[in-house]
This record gives C-alpha cells, structure tokens and sequence, in this order.
C-alpha cells in the first residue's frame, strides 16, 4: 500500500465516453452517502427511531451539507472564484469544504427534526458515525483529485504531486504528505469508537450518553483538522499565524468542551 501510494499518480477522471465524463471525486462522495445512510439506518434502530425516517433526513442534510461545504469553500477561496465563477458551479472538481458541511447540515438536522417532530439530540447522535464513515471515504476523492496535500516529505508513504498541481513555493518536490490519508484514518477511527460506544449503550442510549456521542465526534475531529492544518499548504485565509480551519476547529472544540461541563453538571 505504501509502495502504491508513493509511486502511483492518479487521474480525476475515472471514465469517460463521449460527453459523458465521470470523476473519482463523485464516485466517492456518492459511496460516502451511501454508506452514511446504511450506517445511520442501523444506528436509527438503535435509538428506537423508524429507519424510513433516515432516508427522509439523508435528503435534507445531503442538500444542505453539499450547499454549506460550497458556500463555505467559495469563502475561503473568494480570490480564485472571483476570477473564475463559472467553476462555482463545477463541484465534481473537487471544492467541498467539510466546515461548512457540518454547519449547513446541523442547521438542516434541526429544522428536520422540529417539523418532524422528533429528539434533535438522537437525530444528531445517530448521524455522527455516519459522517466520520462519509468522511473517512470521502477524503480519497481528495487523492485523485490532487488537492488538499501536505507539505514536501521524503516519508516513504509521500505521495507524488503533478508540476501543475504544485504550490510555486514547491515546484522542485515531489512528494508531498498524503493528509488526505491521515484525515481518513482518523475520521474511521473515530467511526469505529462511536460504534462501538453505540453499540455498548444501545441498551440505554438517553440523552446524556447521546451528547456524549456527539461530543467525542465533534471534539475528535476538531482536534484532528487543527492538528492537520499546520502541514497543509493550500492557501487560505489567516487570522493572524492561524488559517481558517483552524480557527473554526478551535471555536468548535470551545464549544464542545462547553456542552460538555454543563451536562455533566446537570
């Protein structure tokens, strides 16, 4: 695998005949939600909630969480869309900030579960897993896509970067960290600890253990990006020596910590 990784150079396209063209990035992202939604179905009997009603709010967040991940990557790519808004539209390049997922999709989860008239908590608890699974497969779409690498490295698992593709600062490297891999380990990581832990509890998953099952993704995967983002070197916005993702990362594991101690003090 390692061999493969650091010798390999993979193309976006994966078929294409006549005018129909088909990216790995949209064959992954398609296996990310299909995954999701079976896991979340699973999860959904668990917490005694009607699957069916899963398939209903895979809808509402696939919308909501492809909206906010291209709203939110526009943000923090506003030069280059400036230059170029006709590839605002192209999102089967590539584009999909996840920050912005999980904002989007929060806000969906939400409004879903006050029309429908059910526990936004469970809802949330039950959707979790499922997101650190979509991630966890989604991210190889990053690979194929030559976007979102880390820094020069001469680690046996670096993998190569196309001339095109490299920042100007490092025209002369060629192998750069694979963060696409580190941030895929760590979110099905992540996926096998809340399983588990849903799986243990599925006995009695009340509220409680719900917002702890909440937290230790949102903490979990905060504390990865921020981590990450020191080797990453697309550009982004900076406030002051952090970038962007870090600053939300960390106002997401501020408020996580929050939720957190208060539930445990009640």
């Amino acid at each position: 695998m390692i061999n493969f990784l650091h010798s390999f150079l993979p193309s976006a396209v994966l078929i294409s005949i006549g005018p129909l063209t088909i990216y790995w990035y949209g064959l992954f992202l398609v296996l990310a939600i299909t995954a999701g939604i079976i896991t979340a179905q699973l999860l959904a009997r668990w917490q005694q909630i009607n699957p069916e009603k899963i398939i209903d709010l895979s809808l509402w967040l696939v919308i909501a969480g492809i909206f906010g991940a291209r709203i939110y990557e526009i943000f923090l790519e506003l030069p280059y869309y400036y230059q170029h808004p006709v590839n605002i539209f192209k999102i089967w390049e590539g584009g999909l900030a996840i920050h912005g997922s999980i904002i989007a999709g929060a806000v969906a989860l939400y409004l879903f579960a006050r029309h429908h008239r059910l526990p936004s908590i469970k809802l949330a608890a039950i959707i979790v897993p499922a997101l650190a699974l979509g991630q966890a497969i989604g991210r190889w779409g990053n690979w194929f896509n030559q976007e979102l690498f880390g820094r020069p490295t001469s680690l046996p698992w670096g993998i190569p970067i196309a001339l095109e593709n490299r920042p100007w600062l490092y025209l002369f490297n060629d192998f750069f960290h694979p963060t696409f891999l580190y941030e895929s380990l760590g979110c099905f990581l992540i996926f096998i600890i809340l399983i588990y832990l849903s799986y243990r509890w599925r006995a009695n998953l009340d509220t409680c253990r719900n917002i702890i099952l909440i937290n230790i993704y949102l903490l979990a995967y905060a504390s990865l990006r921020l981590a990450l983002e020191f080797i990453k070197v697309d550009i982004t916005p900076m406030l002051g020596n952090w970038r962007w993702p870090q600053v939300i990362s960390a106002l997401i594991i501020i408020f996580s910590t929050t939720w957190l101690i208060k539930t445990f003090k009640k």
